[in-house]
């Protein structure tokens, strides 16, 4: 190939790839994507998504928590491709550093001085049937009780306790 078509192919390419806009097509205003139909892996619309997340960082991601900003992400992506609602199936346990996303709006704005910026976006998860659960290990190492809590938010024993008992069920653990 000579330079000339080197250089025609790649600004031809570049123009595909950049002309996709941003969007959010199943959890609306969180997890945007762009959706490519012409790539070499996509998901299979023939197989259940069970999937569990492991949220234990602080990380924001477009304002929010970077882990439930990638469950949205994730719905997002699956939704774009088609695969049938009934399909997605999505658990995540919230611990460590990430335990004050669930605080609900009267103690994080306690804590933090500010309305919580996770609170409408663990409110779509829940809409949309994700299982998002607490560990309370880590709420209790916090002095955080279980009225401090977001209620679209789910205690549980441990964060290990949720990890272990989905995967042992077959979920797939989302890195």
């Amino acid at each position: 190939m000579n330079k000339v078509t080197s250089l025609a192919f790649f600004f031809m390419a570049t123009s595909l790839l950049t002309a996709q806009e941003w969007e959010t097509p199943v959890i609306q205003g969180y997890g945007k994507i762009k959706y490519f139909k012409d790539v070499a892996e996509q998901p299979d619309s023939t197989l259940k998504y069970n999937l569990i997340f492991d949220v234990k960082d602080s990380g924001e991601k477009d304002g929010v928590n970077a882990g439930l900003f990638k469950i949205a992400r994730t719905i997002n992506m699956l939704g774009a491709a088609k695969i049938a609602l009934e399909n997605i199936k999505i658990v995540a346990a919230l611990h460590g550093e990430a335990t004050f996303v669930a605080l609900n709006e009267e103690k994080y704005q306690e804590k933090y001085g500010k309305l919580n910026p996770n609170a409408e976006l663990i409110r779509r998860l829940n809409e949309f049937g994700v299982k998002l659960f607490i560990c309370a290990q880590a709420t209790a190492s916090r002095n955080i009780s279980a009225e401090d809590l977001n209620p679209d938010v789910e205690l549980a024993l441990s964060a290990l306790s949720v990890l272990s008992n989905y995967q042992l069920r077959g979920y797939i653990l989302m890195p």
